[in-house]
């Protein structure tokens, strides 16, 4: 496995010890509909959050959120309209980022409530 899609897959499993801490629960990982896959879905209450996680090795090019791009948040919203209706839910839906960076020699995680919006 080439070395960025391992560290996707650690800054994707960092993110969802860091939402089980938080209390929120895990619904999916990874999950895809059509061309577009949501990275977390997890639940916290009445409120769904669409977990997009960016994970980056140093912060020098520029922090990981700031590469979250338009056409990736629209592939999202299709997708998050698709799991809401197909499972029938009847909650808020919330775009999150979460950000695993490597600052200092550590890895750091920012979540980022409320990323962005789509009307």
């Amino acid at each position: 496995m080439a070395e960025h899609n391992e560290l996707g897959k650690f800054g994707e499993a960092q993110a969802v010890e860091y939402l089980q801490q938080n209390d929120y629960a895990i619904l999916e990982t990874n999950w895809t509909f059509q061309k577009a896959e949501i990275d977390i879905i997890a639940q916290k209450k009445n409120i769904l959050a669409i977990v997009e996680v960016k994970t980056r090795s140093s912060i020098e090019f520029g922090l990981p959120q700031d590469f979250v791009k338009p056409k990736k948040i629209q592939l999202l919203v299709k997708a998050v309209n698709e799991y809401v209706i197909s499972n029938d839910l009847d909650v808020q839906v919330r775009f999150d980022i979460i950000a695993v960076y490597k600052e200092d020699g550590d890895f750091k995680i920012e979540h980022i409530e409320e990323a962005f919006y789509y009307f």
